[in-house]
């Protein structure tokens, strides 16, 4: 069994959790899942949903927020996150028109760097979530490696997520090697064959698992998270079919 606890991405479910949150929280913890990675609280007090949380047994393994929130609100961010006991904080996004040169790259990472010196000097750790447009090559190098370059390993973390890395045509194995004392946080997820590229459950699909598990295992990493942004069956099947594979491989 893996030393990796694995969590669920509340965004698998968010069908689940715009109607009952805290019935989706249970459902998380009841398919076997260790912890939660948050963004909306479901309309929930931070302190009522960690009561929740303590009471189904479920960590909370990180904080989802927008580039707003970090920009204009990064106090409330860090209290939330020590109120839930989640020691990361994950950016999701940077809008496009940020992103268009190398010099808004550099920009990006700029202000990233400054967000991430004020989250570690509160003893958390911020992290960036990727898509697949930081694939996107800017001299000669994607702009993904550009953050991490222009940006202190200490203040800005990776939440790696291997579906986007392989549609930006990387090797998700590869990439956790590249930044292993960034990977924290590990977002997994599948990719079916074909050229619909389309989610998949983890072990449904064409990612090299057996690489990916072993180059996080080698890294800094402290959750897998599971999180499935489209599904062909209902969420709940979705959530629990990629936990029972995880069980199968020996990861849970």
């Amino acid at each position: 069994m893996s030393t990796i606890p694995v969590a669920l991405q509340m965004y698998t479910i968010r069908d689940l959790a715009a109607k009952d949150f805290v019935g989706a929280l249970q459902l998380a913890s009841e398919i076997g899942y260790a912890g939660v990675g948050l963004g909306d609280l479901g309309g929930l007090s931070v302190e009522d949903a960690k009561r929740q949380l303590d009471r189904l047994g479920l960590q909370a393994a990180g904080l989802h927020v927008g580039i707003d929130e970090v920009e204009n609100d990064l106090a409330r961010v860090i209290q939330t996150s020590r109120a839930l006991q989640s020691p990361y904080i994950i950016l999701t996004y940077i809008p496009e028109e940020r992103r268009k040169t190398l010099q808004g790259w550099q920009r990006v990472a700029e202000q990233l760097n400054q967000i991430g010196k004020e989250v570690h000097q509160a003893e958390l750790h911020f992290c960036y979530h990727n898509h697949a447009f930081e694939f996107e090559l800017f001299e000669g190098k994607a702009g993904l490696d550009w953050l991490y370059e222009l940006t202190d390993p200490d203040w800005v973390k990776a939440e790696l997520d291997t579906y986007w890395v392989q549609y930006g045509g990387q090797d998700p194995a590869a990439y956790i090697r590249k930044y292993a004392s960034r990977s924290l946080l590990l977002h997994i997820k599948d990719m079916e064959p074909g050229e619909e590229r389309f989610f998949a459950e983890i072990g449904a699909g064409i990612l090299d698992w057996p690489a990916i598990f072993a180059a996080s295992e080698a890294a800094a990493t402290a959750w897998y998270i599971v999180e499935q942004d489209q599904w062909r069956r209902s969420s709940a099947d979705s959530a629990r079919l990629s936990f029972e594979n995880l069980k199968a491989m020996g990861k849970v």
